[in-house]
């Protein structure tokens, strides 16, 4: 599951890149360059992006934002208080999405378990 995400997403970024679109181009560095520490730390920056993605009922950035907190060190305490404020924020609606980020999650902490 993670590695199909990961490999879709990067194989259409590279296509989507490749067409040399300079609009698309900016708005790519400008997601990289928003993702960056700063006066908020990356970790701080994903989570947020975690919980907009939630609201706005996005599943592919769910799951980035979820790889992403992953990486830098977040726990299942501290994704599941995202969730909480996901699911306040955006009321029931965002429930299927947090199953699938829960199934998501569970995968990433797996892959980690068999590392």
């Amino acid at each position: 599951m993670i590695q199909e995400f990961n490999d879709y997403r990067e194989k259409m970024n590279e296509r989507i890149l490749a067409q040399d679109n300079k609009v698309m181009k900016r708005f790519f560095s400008l997601d990289n360059q928003t993702y960056t520490d700063g006066a908020l730390d990356i970790k701080t920056k994903e989570l947020l992006g975690l919980v907009a993605s939630m609201v706005l009922r996005c599943d592919d950035c769910i799951k980035y934002h979820l790889g992403a907190v992953h990486e830098v060190g977040c726990t299942t305490e501290e994704i599941f208080e995202v969730f909480s404020v996901a699911n306040i924020v955006g009321g029931s609606i965002v429930i299927p999405h947090t199953r699938r980020a829960v199934e998501y999650w569970d995968a990433l902490e797996a892959q980690k378990g068999a590392e």
